[in-house]
């Protein structure tokens, strides 16, 4: 960073202030949405961010770099955004009519939404600090985002800080405005608590983003999902995989309740799909589309993603709530 790039920014130069602060937006949205859960609440973040960073840039000293000075505020945006959230309203689902399965266990997630990977583009360059546990693709997954969501805020972020950018326990204090002891003891806890299983079973890792097994594996969900083929959607699926419906409390496991879940849903009578494919959270997505039996179109029903799991599906997390088709790029309607 250009000593004189940040002596411009401070004098009130908008160019130079946009300079000094774009290396850092992607990595930054990024960490809003790890704390927060939810793409559009993290652009918030990242917009307020830095409206009180090119306010507050009279007052930075320069005790720390720029980068953990940014990492601050974000971190006190969205910790103030969580403490100052309203409960969002249940949604209305099933719809009238539909009959589902008993689930497994009911989920503890209120919220939840995907994050399109063009937002992630870039961010390999910015490789976590040598103290990291989590590679950053493995730390913006589905599971280990949902897997946040249950800590306590501040136990949150202090994991995101030191496990997954890996800032040293000194840094992480400065951006929380605590001591190193606390961090480490918030630390202790958050891992103590966090309920995310890392390793994967041998035969069982992912294949390689847009490799060949992923997208021969994606094509035959495809054709399966919109053939209305349960049985082909469900040989597809391990043993033990999740059907999963954030901000919906209901988790179903395994292939049984798998097939009867989605023959009384996704896969009802009357009902067909169109996917529209996509990738969130470095995984596998689509843009989910009914079609409607009295107009030639296709009314979208919310986003897909897939965790795979060797040449197999391990969970199919749902979100039926549209909102974010947007960031995405993808349409509210489909000619059909």
């Amino acid at each position: 960073m250009s000593a004189d790039l940040l002596g411009r920014a401070r004098a009130g130069d908008g160019q130079a202030f946009g300079e000094l602060v774009g290396r850092y937006r992607r990595e930054l949205q990024v960490h809003c949405y790890r704390i927060l859960g939810s793409a559009l609440d993290a652009e918030d973040a990242l917009q307020e961010t830095l409206l009180a960073a090119w306010q507050g840039l009279a007052g930075f000293e320069g005790r720390s770099s720029v980068r953990v000075w940014l990492y601050q505020v974000a971190t006190r945006r969205c910790l103030n955004a969580l403490r100052s959230a309203s409960r969002r309203p249940p949604m209305d689902w099933p719809p009238p009519g539909v009959e589902l399965p008993e689930p497994t266990r009911l989920g503890e997630v209120a919220w939840l939404e995907p994050y399109p990977d063009v937002l992630l583009e870039g961010l390999a360059d910015a490789a976590p600090g040598p103290e990291a546990r989590y590679e950053t693709t493995e730390a913006i997954s589905v599971a280990f985002v949902t897997a946040l969501q249950l800590l306590p805020p501040r136990q949150r972020a202090v994991l995101i800080l030191r496990d997954v950018l890996g800032f040293p326990a000194s840094e992480a204090a400065g951006i929380l405005d605590g001591t190193e002891e606390s961090v480490t003891s918030a630390l202790k806890r958050a891992r103590a608590a966090l309920q995310y299983r890392r390793a994967q079973p041998p035969g069982r890792e992912p294949p390689p983003p847009d490799s060949a097994r992923e997208r021969a594996l994606v094509r035959r969900f495809t054709r399966a999902y919109e053939a209305g083929d349960v049985d082909e959607v469900v040989a597809l699926l391990t043993q033990d995989a999740w059907l999963i419906m954030p901000p919906v409390p209901l988790r179903y496991q395994g292939r049984e309740l798998a097939a009867r879940f989605l023959a009384a849903t996704a896969f009802r009578p009357g009902r067909s799909a169109r996917l529209v494919p996509t990738r969130a959270n470095g995984q596998p997505a689509f843009g989910v589309y009914i079609r409607d039996p009295h107009a030639p179109v296709a009314r979208a029903n919310g986003i897909r993603v897939l965790t795979l799991a060797g040449s197999q599906v391990s969970a199919m997390t749902g979100f039926p709530d549209t909102s974010a088709l947007p960031s995405f790029g993808l349409p509210r309607t489909l000619p059909d």
